[in-house]
């Protein structure tokens, strides 16, 4: 008998040739992302194989643990950048953040600017084990400072899986939802690519990431896709556009 997902494309197909990738962790030694730069060369290059045409990486800044810095990160992006052309990899090339929503989130960009994706666009996410108690708060005052949330990897989140209507709470308050790629084809377990699934189904997501760490997240993009329909996730896909440096 037929695997009912044997007729499905492999993740990188599904990647066309100008996507532009908003979510990473290629700057070497600053994060759990690329730890060298034969590392980081390794991993843009492998993007860059399955479509990648431009890549805004984004460093987590989270208190107590990757203290980052707007300073720091700027000057890695420089450095790691010239690497790259010197190792003949062209890809246009630039540094965001992932910011962890925390106390510390709030008191950076009440008093200094943050590393967006583009514009006011600035990625962020919540601990896994639990969301902040004040995190409508944090939205709201982001909101006032200018700036527009765009929620990373919204489906690995597994305290919403069984309160659905936090989803659509947080889409009211002024989210915007980012994709991991790697959630359609079961890398983060079962249970992520079904909410998934119902999140594309309700059309919530507006971008998506590839989130690359480390090879094994390279080495998923050969896995098969776990979707029903491939619709809503091409639409999602052709959204990144809109980051295009020029």
């Amino acid at each position: 008998m037929l695997s009912i997902f044997q007729s499905k494309p492999l993740l990188k197909d599904l990647i066309p040739e100008n996507y532009v990738d908003i979510h990473s962790h290629l700057i070497p030694g600053i994060d759990d992302g690329a730890k060298t730069f034969e590392d980081t060369l390794r991993l843009t290059k492998a993007l860059q194989s399955f479509g990648t045409s431009q890549c805004i990486t984004t460093p987590h800044i989270i208190q107590y643990l990757w203290d980052n810095t707007y300073e720091k990160i700027k000057a890695k992006e420089e450095v790691t950048g010239i690497e790259l052309k010197k190792n003949k990899v062209s890809i246009p090339f630039r540094a965001a953040a992932e910011y962890m929503m925390d106390e510390q989130f709030v008191k950076l960009f009440q008093t200094e600017p943050l590393l967006t994706l583009k514009d006011n666009y600035v990625l962020v996410e919540i601990s896994y084990i639990n969301p902040p108690i004040q995190l409508y708060n944090i939205l709201f005052d982001l909101q006032v400072a200018g700036y527009i949330p765009v929620l990373a990897h919204p489906e690995r989140y597994i305290f919403y899986h069984n309160k659905f209507e936090e989803y659509n709470k947080l889409k009211r308050a002024g989210c915007l939802f980012q994709l991991n790629l790697l959630s359609v084809v079961g890398y983060y377990g079962d249970g992520i690519t079904k909410t998934t699934e119902k999140l594309l189904q309700k059309g919530m997501y507006s971008f998506v990431g590839s989130d690359v760490h480390h090879d094994n997240h390279i080495a998923a993009f050969d896995q098969k896709i776990k979707l029903k329909d491939l619709g809503s996730i091409k639409e999602a896909i052709a959204n990144n556009q809109f980051f295009r440096m020029y």
